[in-house]
């Protein structure tokens, strides 16, 4: 009787938990490996799931795959850095509701004995330069992401077209990129926040930085949901409104590795 009892609550228990909605539903995000890398998600994930029936599950590839994670409905939401590539996706109808959440900046790190001669020049394009005509190496993400688009852009405009035995491309993300540019004591471009949480991790040291066009922003936003039916077009608007809320700013600006703050936020 006893064992037919608890049974009975336990279905009890479930149908109410299922009629009143305490099932979680499912929340993805798309974002980029440099913010997962960061430690970032790890502070602001759990803040904004407390006291909600949303699990967030979050996707971390580069910008250019996130966004098209976004145009093929498999996310909800996206948090990535690459501002032309998300009006673009803007303005193709795919997203909704962008918002500049924070920005941080890109750097160019490089071994000590640093053959390019590049320490202390904060010309982009100098440094660019002076790297491809010494031949130095370098290691390219070579991912799309919203870093391999600066670098690629950088490149550019320098009048560069990278190629030869010294670039080398990973094809993957910022902190597996870093590790392996340490590895061959490479040049590298990498964002400020995940080379503060490899810092420890690694030898290649801060060799130009300060050019506004390392500038690094980050914007956030909605997939439309009248482009793919099954999109979490109310979690992605309410997870959007808790990170650009007071709160939410607050969780980025007082997020800090070894006391260095690795964004800053935008809305406070």
């Amino acid at each position: 009787m006893t064992l037919v009892f608890v049974l009975v609550c336990l279905m009890a228990l479930v149908v109410v938990g299922y009629v009143s909605g305490v099932k979680d539903q499912r929340l993805i995000m798309a974002t980029t490996t440099s913010t997962d890398n960061s430690g970032l998600l790890d502070q602001l994930i759990p803040a904004f799931e407390k006291g909600r029936n949303i699990r967030v599950d979050v996707v971390a590839v580069g910008t250019g795959k996130a966004l098209e994670l976004g145009r093929n409905g498999d996310a909800d939401v996206l948090l990535v850095h690459a501002k032309s590539a998300e009006l673009e996706f803007i303005d193709n109808g795919y997203g909704v509701n962008r918002q500049e959440v924070m920005y941080n900046d890109f750097i160019v790190l490089g071994p000590k004995d640093d053959p390019a001669n590049i320490k202390g020049n904060s010309d982009a394009l100098a440094v660019f330069k002076k790297i491809a005509a010494a031949e130095a190496a370098f290691v390219s993400r070579g991912d799309d992401s919203g870093t391999n688009k600066k670098e690629l852009s950088i490149w550019k405009e320098a009048g560069i077209e990278p190629q030869g035995s010294w670039y080398q491309e990973t094809g993957q993300g910022m902190g597996a990129s870093l590790t392996i540019a340490n590895e061959k004591q490479a040049y590298i471009l990498a964002d400020r926040g995940t080379y503060l949480a490899y810092k420890d991790k690694i030898e290649l040291e801060i060799l130009s930085e300060g050019d506004p066009l390392f500038f690094n922003l980050y914007g956030v936003m909605a997939v439309n949901p009248e482009k793919h039916e099954g999109i979490n077009y109310d979690g992605a608007m309410e997870f959007i409104e808790f990170i650009m809320s007071k709160k939410g700013q607050e969780i980025i600006r007082d997020f800090t590795v070894s006391g260095e703050r690795l964004f800053n936020p935008l809305n406070l």
